[in-house]
């Protein structure tokens, strides 16, 4: 089963910076996507930033230039680099695993942690 622990949210003013980080453990195939999500109150979640099992990286528009998504060696870490934050970034982050396949093509996921919060403030 995996699981998967964020860490590293925040309260930062606007213009400042934040690295979120998901341990992850208890992989049992050899390859998996993930990525970062987020969810503000009366919004739908949204895909800030993944990494597919490739490699390839994707990121929303919205955080495009000021988020960075990597992975530790192991690819069993994922972290987000968040600079130039903006009050719009507050939310709740979510990490999220899949194994490769078809789920991870139409990036759904079925791992997910519990969240850490960012707060940025004006």
């Amino acid at each position: 089963q995996v699981m998967l622990v964020e860490s590293g949210g925040g309260s930062v003013q606007a213009g400042g910076s934040l690295r979120l980080s998901c341990e992850g453990s208890g992989y049992s195939y050899p390859s998996y996507c993930m990525a970062w999500f987020r969810r503000t109150p009366g919004k739908e979640r949204e895909e800030v930033a993944s990494v597919a099992a490739d490699g390839t990286i994707s990121y929303a528009d919205s955080v495009k230039g000021r988020f960075t998504i990597s992975q530790d060696n192991t690819k069993n870490n994922l972290y987000l680099q968040m600079i130039s934050l903006k009050p719009e970034d507050t939310a709740m982050y979510y990490c999220a695993a899949e194994v490769a396949g078809q789920s991870c093509d139409l990036h759904l996921y079925g791992y997910w942690g519990q969240g850490t919060q960012v707060t940025v403030s004006s």
